[in-house]
């Protein structure tokens, strides 16, 4: 009861004006997400004004619990175009599979609407809606929304849009063909690989940086043919990164890699394992665990 009444305090506190982010962090805390996401649909019955309205939508997006969806369903259709954005970044964070009040939303007039709502699209991981986001991208003016709905197409899974992709490489925008090739190197696309290929062959050490963005998200599977040589390359930051990749692409052992490559470490590139587990919110008792596994600490 008394975390209820805390996460009632807080919400009180955001239509008073209080910091989102902060609201975000001490509900989930208390660990009253589901409780809190009903007093924030309550309360958005009530407020009236912009900014506060705004500010719970945004704290309900945060909470990343499932009984916040059919709020968030509704307030997709909202009249106020920042709501709608926020709505559509709760969904996917959510990777919900409702994708009906998603796919209006890629005529939205407002670009950050029809940004959101593509990255959604895609964490459903519904392949039938690669067919409409490539349609999208195909009349999408802001380069940025492209982007998103291209790279959204490799996200959902949709291996038939393979080809027409690879028609976004020879584009003249290079962030459009860098979201084409991001796309295919999600859906596994050869094409993908081989573009990703050429940057990593690189010598100039932040194009090869730009290759390997192009396998966030990709399988480690996939991607550890080109990624598992990188963990010897003498730019310890490429390496780190490509560990990292292949550890959230579902290789475990990438995780102990990278903690007793830390440990290793001097200097500068101790400061490179340590970005990318910081990246990893990895906590303290587990990296002990894996050091005493390792046999290089107590």
């Amino acid at each position: 009861m008394g975390r209820r009444a805390e996460s009632e305090q807080v919400v009180v506190g955001v239509i008073q004006g209080g910091p989102v982010p902060a609201a975000v962090s001490r509900l989930r805390y208390l660990g009253e997400e589901p409780y809190a996401a009903d007093v924030i649909g309550e309360a958005l019955r009530k407020v009236m004004d912009d900014r506060p309205r705004r500010n719970l939508v945004a704290v309900l997006a945060g909470l990343e619990t499932r009984s916040a969806e059919p709020t968030l369903a509704r307030l997709a259709g909202d009249e106020d175009s920042t709501v709608r954005m926020y709505a559509a970044q709760g969904l996917g964070r959510l990777k919900s599979r409702n994708v009906q009040v998603l796919l209006p939303l890629l005529d939205d007039k407002s670009s950050g609407v029809r940004r959101d709502a593509a990255k959604a699209l895609g964490a459903s991981r519904n392949p039938k809606v690669g067919r409409v986001l490539v349609a999208a991208a195909r009349q999408e003016q802001e380069l940025e929304v492209r982007a998103a709905m291209l790279t959204a197409v490799g996200d959902a899974g949709d291996t038939k849009q393979a080809k027409v992709l690879k028609e976004f490489l020879a584009m003249d925008s290079e962030g459009t063909r860098f979201a084409a090739a991001r796309g295919l190197c999600r859906l596994g696309a050869p094409e993908g690989f081989a573009f990703a290929g050429k940057l990593l062959a690189s010598e100039d050490r932040f194009v090869r940086r730009q290759g390997l963005e192009l396998y966030e998200g990709v399988a480690a599977k996939k991607a550890a043919p080109a990624l598992k040589p990188l963990l010897e390359d003498k730019d310890r930051t490429l390496a780190a990164g490509a560990a990292r990749i292949l550890y959230q692409g579902g290789d475990a052992s990438m995780l102990d890699w990278l903690v007793v490559s830390s440990w290793n470490a001097k200097n500068d590139e101790k400061l490179a394992y340590e970005k990318e587990l910081e990246t990893l919110q990895l906590q303290d008792d587990r990296r002990k665990a894996i050091l005493r596994r390792a046999g290089v600490a107590r």
